[in-house]
């Protein structure tokens, strides 16, 4: 969430950024800066408050030894009523406190000033575009038809054991999953990123860490009894690691990788555009995470995405990259990427892929600071990418590979399924 040092700093400023967002900042902050104002003067009064008792109890003390007992019980008197004021004033602050951060918590991320403002992903831009379309046969199937006619996934088997939009993965299928999965890890781990296998559920506080809660709480999968979430991304438990943690500077940076499976409830997900495998309630996703010196945040960035691109080149499968606009952008994104592959059956583009910098927006949420050089407590910068989502790059290799023999398998992975052909 954003500091609110800083809003009280950059204020109009701040009102302005958000404007890119379509989010009005005036009323938020207005209230913020006043319950803060008051969160300050019941502080100081509180602290002025204990100071007086524990003066007075130190005085109490040395009466009684010196046997002047009828002060000393006078004194206590008022110690007793500074105790009661004390708790008063301690509840009014863990009131105010309280009021503040729900507020915080539901304001977005100050967007990057390169972020381009906008509605909605029409207006996102387009930065980079690298692979050719390959030219299919008249009669090229989208992946839903391939995944039945080659028996490799049965979405009607899901839709049975469990619902919609939990397939299940066969034979070959199963395999040309597993090696994705196995290829992703490997390369990340290649360019040094640590490898962690992570818990499928998280809780509360680890769902406001990294800012699913309470914005996202409408599409997490939700264990009541327990009060956990099935998480929706790896980043949720990789992050949170290092949730009140304190590092230094000698740690940073550090990078993460994990695979997971994610929920997503997608609710109110409906039409032609989420058949088959372009939206999922269970999918398995590959993530990478950052933990960065400020300074050194938008560096990481720049590599994170180039290091998405070589995964893809190597795949040879067409992209492009956008700079999602204000209206697109994640709650807790500064800056984000977003990479789409290419599905040529369907002729359209499938985002595979999110490439974000949070600034220290997830770093206050979590209270993940390091120590400098000089001593200095500041929060770390925190980023994260999807490296990748594996059901729209399945679904680009279907469609893209296919052949009137049957599908190809990118020669990247052979080494890993065992096969270079689906037939």
């Amino acid at each position: 969430m954003l500091q609110v040092a800083n809003i009280r700093a950059n204020k109009e400023a701040y009102i302005e950024a958000l404007k890119k967002r379509n989010f009005d900042a005036s009323q938020i902050f207005s209230e913020v800066l006043e319950l803060d104002e008051t969160r300050r003067a019941t502080q100081t009064e509180l602290d002025e408050t204990l100071a007086e008792s524990n003066k007075l109890s130190k005085e109490i003390g040395m009466l009684f030894k010196t046997g002047e007992h009828q002060k000393a019980n006078r004194l206590k008197e008022q110690t007793s009523e500074l105790k009661e004021n004390s708790k008063v004033l301690a509840e009014k602050l863990a009131e105010t406190t309280a009021a503040m951060n729900r507020h915080l918590y539901n304001i977005p991320n100050i967007p990057n000033e390169i972020v381009p403002a906008g509605a909605s992903e029409e207006d996102n831009e387009e930065v980079y575009k690298e692979g050719e379309v390959p030219q299919l046969e008249k009669d090229a199937l989208p992946h839903w038809e391939l995944a039945k006619k080659y028996d490799i996934i049965d979405f009607e088997l899901g839709n049975k054991i469990t619902g919609a939009g939990f397939p299940v993965y066969k034979g070959k299928g199963a395999r040309l999953q597993r090696a994705l999965i196995a290829y992703f890890l490997d390369r990340n781990v290649e360019v040094g990123y640590t490898e962690y296998q992570m818990p499928l559920m998280v809780n509360e506080a680890s769902g406001y860490g990294t800012g699913q809660l309470p914005d996202k709480e409408g599409q997490m999968y939700h264990v009541t009894e327990d009060n956990l979430y099935l998480i929706p991304t790896a980043e949720v438990p990789v992050t949170n690691m290092y949730r009140d943690e304190l590092l230094s500077e000698a740690d940073l940076p550090i990078a993460c990788t994990g695979y997971t499976p994610c929920f997503r409830r997608e609710a109110g997900s409906y039409g032609a555009h989420v058949r088959g495998l372009n939206r999922l309630h269970q999918f398995d996703k590959v993530e990478i995470v950052r933990i960065e010196k400020p300074e050194d945040s938008y560096a990481a960035l720049d590599t994170m995405v180039e290091h998405v691109k070589n995964i893809l080149r190597e795949l040879k499968l067409p992209y492009r990259i956008l700079r999602l606009c204000g209206g697109d952008l994640g709650f807790t994104s500064a800056l984000t990427y977003d990479f789409e592959v290419f599905s040529t059956a369907q002729d359209r583009w499938l985002e595979i892929s999110s490439v974000s910098n949070f600034e220290t927006f997830q770093a206050n949420r979590l209270k993940l600071r390091y120590k400098t050089a000089d001593g200095k407590k500041q929060l770390a910068h925190t980023l994260n990418g999807s490296s990748l989502a594996l059901p729209r790059v399945l679904a680009g290799i279907l469609e893209n590979y296919q052949t009137p023999e049957g599908i190809r398998v990118p020669e990247v992975l052979v080494p890993y399924t065992g096969f270079d052909l689906i037939n």
